[in-house]
């Protein structure tokens, strides 16, 4: 049940407010002034207040200022009898959903009283879902080289610095852009990513830029880039050695003279961008090679963050690996599982060629396959000999080979991730890291249908 406060000094429109609102399945509560209703505010659970802005004492508008400092999911709506289009203003920029003249008339109030409640599910719901995508892109770690990354994104996150993020396959670049930009002023803006070795060459600067229907074969409609999806917010450039020189030079202008034109129109669009990018390459070297631009690199490198390898970090293994059994057992809603200190020790063990993306993957597949409440030695993956066996309950061919016993488990994680997301294959790529032409050659290699299909 919604609870509403009511605030206003005249017992009569209380007592009149309280009728109509209760009569409508509303729990209600009342204050007579500032002071008191800012203590209801403080420790009671209203969703919505009536407040008046004529009061003895604190007036309405500094009620609402403190209690939207409180309170930032509260909403308000300001009541007054000698209301003015100046008071009505300084209202809504204190924060008020709405202004309301007396008399009140029933009917309005009530539409006023609702719209304001679905107003705050929905902020509700968004900071709740916020919440999930930070968790899910939180960067986990107390390492001593984390903690200086941590240092440099909360010193360099609120300015409007280019950053390029440098670091192996799978070690988080993606998770310190996120960071950066969560940290800036533009946290509420798009954060809009690129990932440029996915995108063949000849499209790259369509999909950047934007291009004019018909501007080229296939072309059928007109299509806004990413820079002006991005605008007002930030741009992340991931794997950007591997764009070409052609779309370098056009990033290159873009970063300059902060516009841009879709490709085969002549006008030009204003853009407020930050640019981060991403690379898993040596830049220096490619510039040395003459495979990327060194005006661009100078550019984008103004502060450069590499992101180490796990096995340079062995000490946040543990923490990870309890992190993501954690989320899957939560997000699965399955049973949660511990580690052994011995399971433990094998995983601090292993190199990790595919940094902390091998070991979400790991940790994931070690949740599905097995049975026990305390994952030991024998539940983890072979490691290619530094490591117990792998889950055992899954299979029990003693006769496979190790290369056969990672495709089966590979074959049976596959399914399990596209039966999970009704055999969505953008949704579990996504998941997965991997590229969706990669997961079709998994699909048709092992030779997966969906459940139901008529070629099953």
């Amino acid at each position: 049940m919604d609870h509403i406060l009511v605030v206003d000094d005249e017992r009569g429109i209380q007592t009149s407010l309280k009728g109509i609102l209760e009569y409508e399945d509303y729990q209600v509560s009342v204050a007579s002034n500032g002071e008191e209703a800012l203590e209801i505010i403080r420790n009671g659970d209203p969703n919505l207040v009536l407040l008046d802005i004529k009061m003895p004492g604190m007036d309405g508008l500094e009620v609402l200022a403190e209690a939207m400092r409180i309170r930032r999911d509260l909403v308000i709506i300001m009541i007054s009898g000698h209301g003015t289009v100046q008071t009505a203003v300084d209202a809504t920029k204190l924060g008020a959903f709405d202004f309301l003249e007396k008399p009140l008339d029933r009917d309005r109030l009530l539409l006023t009283v609702r719209n304001g409640l679905e107003q705050r599910r929905l902020t509700v719901e968004n900071l709740l879902f916020r919440e999930s995508m930070d968790e899910r892109y939180r960067i986990v770690g107390n390492s001593p080289v984390i903690s200086r990354i941590m240092k440099t994104i909360e010193k360099v996150g609120p300015s409007s610095g280019r950053v390029l993020i440098t670091g192996e396959n799978g070690t988080g670049k993606e998770l310190v852009a996120r960071a950066l930009h969560n940290a800036s002023p533009r946290a509420k803006r798009p954060f809009v990513e690129v990932n440029c070795a996915a995108i063949p060459e000849e499209l790259i600067e369509s999909e950047l830029f934007g291009h004019e229907k018909g501007s080229f074969t296939g072309a059928t409609s007109l299509r806004i880039g990413k820079f002006e999806l991005a605008n007002g917010g930030t741009l992340f450039l991931d794997e950007i050695g591997d764009m070409s020189l052609s779309a370098q030079s056009k990033v290159l202008r873009a970063l300059e003279l902060g516009e841009v034109a879709r490709v085969g129109g002549s006008r030009t669009i204003r853009v407020d961008v930050r640019v981060i990018a991403a690379t898993n390459k040596d830049v220096g070297a490619e510039v040395q090679a003459g495979r990327f631009r060194e005006d661009l690199f100078y550019r984008l490198n103004v502060v450069p963050i590499n992101v180490p390898p796990l096995r340079d970090r062995r000490e946040d293994i543990a923490i990870l690996a309890r992190y993501f059994m954690e989320r899957y057992c939560h997000e699965s809603s399955s049973k949660m599982r511990t580690f052994s200190e011995d399971a433990i020790e094998l995983l601090r063990r292993h190199d990790w060629p595919g940094n902390v993306r091998e070991l979400r993957n790991t940790i994931e597949r070690v949740a599905i396959l097995s049975d026990s409440d305390i994952v030991e030695p024998a539940d983890l993956p072979d490691f290619g000999g530094d490591a117990g066996r792998a889950p055992g309950a899954a299979f029990t061919d003693s006769s496979a080979t190790f290369q056969e016993f990672k495709e089966r488990a590979e074959e049976a994680f596959l399914r399990k991730k596209l039966d999970e997301n009704q055999w969505s294959i953008a949704k579990t790529a996504r998941e997965l890291d991997m590229q969706r032409s990669n997961m079709y050659k998994k699909i048709e290699k092992y030779g997966l249908k969906r459940p139901g299909s008529e070629d099953e």
